[in-house]
């Protein structure tokens, strides 16, 4: 039961179904009775094609004039220049394949239904009686076979004669047969506007244009095969899909008779495997990935524990259903979608939401799941490079508030407040950092973390100017989707030196000069310098009047005081530079800040409430620990626990956001066990209600691993496995005694630098030897 959730009634809603998937093909479950309804996608379906150069003079002639209107004050005119900066185009949209129907029981008499989700073994069920006897559905999507396999079994299964049925929502879907398998051949749109965006038209365009060697400039072709078997007295079915997508520069294929030659092939090879075996290595496969680390609460009082629990193995689940080595990153929707014009195009929004998918994948100890994200950082990094030049004229790579397949990086024609934000490399260079902190590779440092820092550190030293007074500022700035107040009946967000944008600077100059020195490189050493000089003359966050970290450059009044985003709070989560031994005067300014947010009611999204979870955790306030996560569990989780976003345009007035189940595994983890501020820090924000636990295989920085135990409230044990030899430094809420795994005494020291009320010790740890922390007494 703690790695299944349960529910009683079928999906009334897309947000209520149930997701399997395995990596690139994925499906959400309705759980009908007899008739079962999947929506099927494959992480490669977009709208459009490969990017072309945009026509007109480039908009960073205006560049001067915007920043002199910023330092002169001129909100309103800045605003209008950062409107005649962007460019064109918008980002594409993921794509559905279509909704699969299949018959698959008696549908007469029903009752005892059932339907549960097993996170442990990546299962689907779907249980009842009828009038001809029990039926049991089960469902899975296999990564080594690339099928999607719903078994139906019981006296009141229906035979393997019913074909099942695809409702795909794109024009001129045809079906034949091949190979004694059922495929569908179709085009995706050649393009689709933003859902958002009800003023133009076509909003959704198709093309039937096909070259000789059937590839197409936008409007990929996709097959969906699929074969029903008998098994038993009930049946099988297997699906597969394959997309047109070349790579992100190639021209998409439409050459619909070799997609679905493609599909039927790995169709073929998955049903000659038996049932059994297939089972057995998805099985294997994924509960490799998912058992990496885990959380027992089950000891607790039944109630906000037990669910808490279930909501950070759905998290993880998730995050291997929809994100493996070679796939494309979890989108706004994970790998999960059903409409053409999904909300927000379900692509990549790289200002809060796409970073937040993957904030838990190296401390829950799977840092191969994190590579998606990583390979877009690196070809945004390179993509980015021309918009840099056209949009800014500087050097380096800009990537703004969201791309998509085909690796968009320019400022899209909106609302500036969204659209100017430049800085979304700077922020996945984080990513790229954290994975080498966390013990990847030297390899990967030096051929993909220092490329992205390096094109992030230049696109940042081009972007600082003078504020006036001798410290430097990154201009043109926002603060992500937020205004600030001019006068009495105007906003505007277009600014310099906003603290997201302050902080991201630092970090990058920072960790680009480290990076440099490690690996150094004649044609670095002149970047290296320059970066260090920018590094002494960068602008501090400031903090106002009232000694909360300001959101802009100066004092200024917000027009939603409640915002979602909590982008001023970065430096204290997912930055590392606010903490509470080394700023606590800005820690303290942080903790005022996330005040006053809550006070004007942040936290309505998913992935808000997220957020806040995690900046609790890095506060060690307990007691907004545990309401943040019963208010996301009350509040904003669908009937499967799926995380929500409002979003007044659909009849249930929500849509399912992937991000926020998977940030709340990092918030939890955050809570148990912490690694950024010089030590490894055990139970530094325990609910309350969490009294009785175990959390294990988390992953700190330096790559050990940690796994806690604990009871009424206070640690029992740990045990602590180095990756590398030298110091580490465990921190407790009460003195600890260090012992090697065979209880042989450790010579530790304390340290006094120790946050208010903590204690920790350091030792000469030996790489490959596990320690044991318990309480001195």
């Amino acid at each position: 039961m703690r790695y299944r959730i349960e529910v009683g009634e079928p999906a009334a809603e897309f947000e209520d179904g149930f997701p399997i998937g395995n990596g690139w093909l994925g499906a959400m479950l309705r759980g009908r009775p007899g008739v079962e309804l999947l929506d099927l996608n494959a992480d490669t379906l977009w709208s459009g094609g490969p990017l072309t150069p945009e026509p007109g003079p480039p908009p960073a002639r205006l560049l001067p004039r915007l920043r002199q209107a910023i330092a002169d004050g001129e909100h309103l005119l800045a605003e209008e220049l950062a409107r005649r900066l962007q460019g064109a185009a918008w980002t594409q949209s993921y794509q559905p394949l279509g909704r699969i129907e299949w018959r698959y029981g008696d549908q007469r008499a029903v009752s005892g239904y059932r339907r549960s989700l097993d996170l442990a073994e990546a299962e689907a069920v779907t249980e009842y009686a009828s009038a001809s006897g029990p039926v049991r559905l089960t469902a899975l999507a296999s990564n080594p076979d690339g099928v999607v396999v719903l078994t139906a079994t019981g006296p009141g299964a229906v035979p393997a004669a019913i074909t099942p049925r695809l409702h795909s929502p794109h024009p001129d879907v045809a079906a034949t047969r091949l190979a004694d398998c059922l495929v569908w051949t179709g085009r995706a749109p050649a393009h689709v506007l933003p859902n958002y965006v009800v003023d133009r038209d076509p909003a959704v365009l198709y093309d039937i244009a096909v070259d000789a060697a059937g590839t197409v400039a936008a409007g990929m072709g996709f097959a969906v095969a699929a074969a029903v078997r008998r098994y038993g007295p009930g049946a099988r079915l297997l699906i597969t899909a394959v997309t047109g997508f070349r790579g992100p520069g190639q021209r998409p294929s439409a050459d619909l008779n070799a997609l679905a030659a493609a599909a039927v092939a790995r169709l073929t090879r998955a049903l000659a495997v038996a049932p059994d075996e297939l089972r057995a290595r998805h099985v294997a496969d994924h509960r490799r990935l998912f058992a990496a680390a885990d959380l027992d609460l089950s000891r607790c009082p039944p109630g906000d524990a037990h669910r808490a629990e279930r909501l950070f193995h759905l998290g993880r689940y998730l995050l291997v259903a929809g994100s493996r080595p070679g796939t494309q990153p979890a989108n706004l929707q994970g790998i999960w979608n059903a409409d053409v014009r999904p909300g927000w195009s379900s692509n990549w929004t790289l200002n809060i939401n796409a970073q937040m998918n993957y904030w838990a994948a190296e401390s829950t100890g799977r840092p191969e799941l994190h590579e998606p994200l990583l390979a877009l950082a690196r070809d945004l990094s390179v993509a980015g490079e021309r918009t840099a030049r056209r949009h800014y004229a500087v050097r380096g790579a800009a990537a703004h508030h969201n791309t998509d397949l085909w690796r968009f990086t320019a400022p899209v024609p909106g609302d500036p407040q969204w659209a100017n934000w430049p800085s979304a490399l700077l922020w996945l260079s984080a990513h790229a950092w954290d994975h080498l902190d966390h013990g990847a590779p030297a390899e990967f440092g030096r051929s993909t973390a220092l490329p992205i820092l390096r094109a992030a550190a230049r696109f940042t030293l081009d972007m600082l100017v003078d504020d006036g007074a001798g410290a430097l500022v990154f201009s043109p700035s926002t603060s992500p989707e937020h205004h600030f107040l001019v006068g009495t009946a105007a906003h505007a967000a277009t600014s310099r030196g906003c603290a997201m944008d302050q902080e991201l600077a630092r970090e990058v100059l920072t960790r680009f000069t480290a990076l440099s020195a490690r690996w150094p490189a004649p044609a670095d050493a002149a970047l290296t310098r320059e970066a260090a000089a920018a590094l002494s003359a960068l602008r501090p966050v400031q903090r106002g009047p009232d000694g909360s970290l300001l959101e802009w450059y100066d004092e200024r009044p917000p027009r939603e005081p409640g915002h979602r985003h909590l982008s001023h709070l970065y430096g204290l989560y997912p930055g590392t530079r606010i903490t509470e031994t080394a700023t606590p005067d800005d820690f303290a300014a942080a903790r005022l800040a996330l005040h006053t947010r809550l006070v004007f009611g942040s936290g309505h999204t998913g992935w808000s409430r997220a957020w806040i979870l995690c900046l609790a955790a890095r506060l060690r306030d307990r007691a907004l620990a545990a309401h943040t996560i019963t208010a996301l569990l009350d509040e904003l989780c669908s009937a499967s626990l799926l995380t929500l976003h409002p979003d007044t345009g659909r009849p249930s007035g929500w849509i399912f956001q992937i991000d926020g189940n998977l940030g709340v595994v990092a918030g939890i983890t955050e809570l148990l066990v912490q690694s950024h501020d010089g030590a490894i820090s055990l139970l530094r924000a325990l609910p309350p209600a969490w009294t009785e636990g175990r959390v294990a295989g988390i992953r700190c920085r330096g790559g050990h691993t940690a796994t806690v135990t604990w009871s009424a409230g206070t640690l029992t044990e740990a045990s602590i496995t180095a990756a590398t030899s030298g110091p580490l430094v465990v921190e407790c809420s009460a003195p600890a005694r260090i012992t090697t795994a065979e209880g042989i005494p450790v010579a530790a020291t304390p340290v006094e630098e120790a946050p208010s009320g903590r204690h920790r010790r350091r030792w000469a740890a030996r790489a490959g030897a596990t320690y044991r922390v318990r309480p001195a007494g």
